[in-house]
């Protein structure tokens, strides 16, 4: 007897399959676009619910169910979603970039292939000065003067780069080693795949304020034009719930009551206690807790009470 089966169509997501192949430019040379993707907003509701098909529930409801997941960190759902996109991006930044283990993935290979021609380029305007209490971090741009001498060398030293390494290949020297000089401004290409979770895990650390602006502005492609349209319920409670949202420390939690009741005398000697309030030279030193409760208090505009 011939086995029946259930017929399941593969979910679609009109929003997404408009753009699929599309490139969405990023800095001055890079892209991003959808390759492929498997599904949706409805997926992570099935896999919440163990069932197939849309069943009886409400589109209310899915919404419902789908930030209850995303508001109580219930991940296991979100994987049922897997996304593949190609992206040129420099190398720099794909350093960074590659550092989540938790895509597949398959790059260009300048071994194989001589390296694409193009080197992310910095205008003038966008110079960076080193922030002076945060060694990974920068503020501030250098004035016009400076930032233009700054991207005449940086045109130099790419041009020139480029040009010894051109001399290696007509040469005939293997393209495994011409290579090994290239800067890391020069731009590679890749096929990244990935499922919801660990993509939104991603975001949240690349499209936060403080990432490097590079991958931030990588990011902010990713999540605003297509995460948005390929899966908008998840999207609405990840930027409710995570990028839009606070959280508190146990010591936080105790200062913030003390502040509350109108306490500030002993929220001060509680923040002492913790030891947010060393003084050094007539300052407070540098205390990264402290710092990250006080944008906490400069979002609820709340006055701090050691000021």
């Amino acid at each position: 007897m011939e086995e029946k089966f259930e017929l399941l169509e593969k979910i679609k997501v009109p929003a997404l399959d408009e753009i699929l192949g599309r490139k969405f430019p990023v800095l001055d040379d890079g892209f991003i676009r959808v390759v492929d993707y498997m599904g949706s907003d409805e997926s992570i509701v099935q896999a919440a619910r163990v069932s197939y098909g849309k069943g009886t529930k409400k589109v209310s409801e899915d919404r419902g169910l789908i930030r209850y997941l995303m508001r109580h960190h219930h991940t296991t759902p979100f994987e049922m979603c897997e996304i593949k996109l190609h992206l040129r991006v420099p190398m720099d930044t794909w350093r960074q970039w590659i550092r989540h283990r938790t895509a597949n993935v398959n790059e260009y290979s300048t071994r194989y292939s001589i390296a694409i021609d193009a080197s992310q380029k910095t205008p003038e305007s966008q110079w960076r000065m080193q922030a002076k209490d945060n060694k990974q971090g920068s503020e501030g741009f250098f004035p016009g003067e400076i930032g233009s001498k700054l991207s005449e060398r940086e045109n130099e030293l790419q041009n020139f780069a480029r040009e010894i390494y051109q001399e290696r290949l007509s040469l005939g020297v293997a393209r495994e080693q011409a290579r090994k000089d290239l800067p890391l401004s020069t731009y590679t290409e890749a096929y990244w795949k990935i499922d919801l979770q660990n993509l939104l895990h991603f975001l949240a650390l690349r499209m936060e304020s403080h990432a490097q602006f590079e991958i931030r502005s990588f990011a902010n492609v990713i999540g605003n034009e297509i995460v948005n349209r390929w899966c908008p319920v998840a999207w609405e409670a990840f930027k409710d719930y995570r990028m839009n949202a606070l959280s508190f420390s146990k010591q936080e939690i105790e200062v913030l009551g003390r502040i509350y009741a109108g306490d500030n005398e002993n929220a001060v000697k509680l923040a002492d206690q913790f030891g947010w309030l060393k003084i050094i030279d007539n300052r407070f030193s540098k205390n990264i807790e402290r710092m990250e409760f006080e944008e906490k208090l400069d979002r609820l505009g709340i006055k701090k009470p050691w000021e």
